[in-house]
């Protein structure tokens, strides 16, 4: 799939192309199986478009564009898609692939292709965009839940090391809606958005883009739920073979991103020796 991104990205592709380039990227496991007129129908447009735009990519027509997506397929067969969202569901599917105890290699496997894809996807401008609607933003919120809590705690830590004025937005006592009630156009919220998708971090970003503030969201694919709300977008596959995401990608598109912020501001060094300097009478070495 890294290899047709690419060829995508380079092709001179239509508006009509386009749309069917991020259908069957979005969709790619169902896409191998579909004729090009089930395509075309799905999508609203003429069965030619969708052999135009095999051929734009330098196939000799649908059925030689079909036999690659069929071979990436074969290729991870054994990786269950974030697309299916349902945890028992998703175990359901593993169950009937497993034929092997090879879960280890497997689980390798689906974590460097989501590696893989995050430089495909993004490019290193889109993270400097990134760093700096963060590193501007007077007040920085960072949302998250339930599953993705984990990028949020620790994209928390490192941020308030580097930047002032840093919050998280899933305290138990409050809603994110309470928390960030006086958001502004001179502020930057932070998501990050995975399947099972909140509703509530959808409503977040609701209110962060009526206020005019900046939002930079990291997510799966770019038809996400909270793409749409974006004023930078990063996205990163958590493609695995067991019923909960892989984290692997989305980790480090926070530590990248991180890594990014830390070259651009100044007195870090300094902060880190105060708080060392406190954390060693704690104990803390």
């Amino acid at each position: 799939m890294k290899e047709l991104r690419e060829t995508i990205h380079n092709a001179n592709l239509t508006k009509t192309q386009k749309m069917i380039a991020k259908y069957i990227l979005d969709n790619s496991a169902d896409a191998c199986f579909m004729t090009s007129t089930e395509i075309a129908l799905k999508l609203g447009v003429s069965e030619s478009s969708v052999v135009r735009f095999s051929r734009s990519l330098g196939y000799s027509g649908f059925m030689d564009f079909q036999k690659a997506l069929r071979r990436d397929y074969q290729d991870k067969v054994l990786s269950i898609s974030s697309s299916i969202t349902v945890p028992s569901q998703r175990i359901a599917k593993r169950a009937k692939l497993d034929d092997n105890a090879e879960y280890l290699k497997r689980h390798l496997k689906n974590s460097a292709k989501n590696l893989e894809s995050v430089l495909v996807g993004n490019t290193p401008q889109t993270f400097e965009e990134a760093a700096n609607a963060i590193i501007s933003g007077r007040h920085k919120y960072i949302v998250c839940s339930r599953g993705n809590s984990c990028l949020g705690d620790y994209f928390l830590l490192y941020l308030k090391h580097m930047v002032p004025n840093v919050e998280m937005t899933n305290a138990s006592s409050i809603s994110p809606i309470d928390h960030i009630c006086n958001i502004s156009k001179d502020d930057c919220l932070i998501i990050f958005s995975f399947p099972r998708y909140s509703s509530m971090d959808k409503l977040t970003a609701k209110m962060a883009k009526d206020a005019g503030a900046r939002i930079v969201v990291v997510t799966d694919k770019p038809s996400a739920l909270l793409a749409e709300y974006a004023s930078v977008l990063l996205t990163v596959p958590v493609d695995s073979n067991n019923f909960f995401n892989s984290m692997v990608g989305p980790q480090f598109v926070a530590e990248a991103l991180l890594d990014t912020i830390s070259h651009k501001v100044r007195g870090v060094e300094k902060r880190l020796k105060k708080i060392d300097r406190y954390l060693e009478e704690l104990g803390t070495y």
